[in-house]
């Protein structure tokens, strides 16, 4: 990390800077493509053949696959996009969030009304937080 990404070293958080931006562009237009409902009833017939229209990375692939979204999120993908995603399984924010959590989507909503999470900060690379 370079002294011009310092900010990157926020406990807890993918930063979606330009550099994920470009990593994850194919990812969230794709899942901008979930916005129309025809899109939506042929990803939800057959999700492979979908996503295979699209020239996203194999790993972005299978982390939909999964619905995987901390590692959609690490691969450059954009929560406000991702959040099709959640929408067309049907979804809402607060179960997504949860489940990216490991929690349950009661427990995340709790744990937020108490005032969030409290995230250990990341070692930098000189050892300090």
């Amino acid at each position: 990390m370079s002294d011009d990404q310092a900010y990157k070293n926020i406990p807890g958080t993918t930063i979606f800077d330009a550099e994920q931006s470009r990593k994850g562009f194919h990812l969230n237009q794709f899942c901008m493509s979930l916005m129309t409902p025809e899109n939506r009833a042929r990803f939800k017939a057959d999700e492979r053949a979908y996503l295979n229209e699209w020239p996203m990375t194999q790993a972005q692939k299978d982390a939909v696959m999964a619905r995987d979204l901390n590692q959609c999120l690490a691969l450059g993908g954009n929560i406000y996009f991702l959040a099709k995603i959640g929408a067309t399984d049907g979804l809402s924010f607060q179960q997504m969030a949860g489940s990216m959590t490991g929690m349950t989507e009661e427990a995340y909503r709790d744990m937020m009304i108490a005032g969030g999470r409290k995230p250990e900060p990341k070692p930098t690379a000189g050892g300090e937080s």
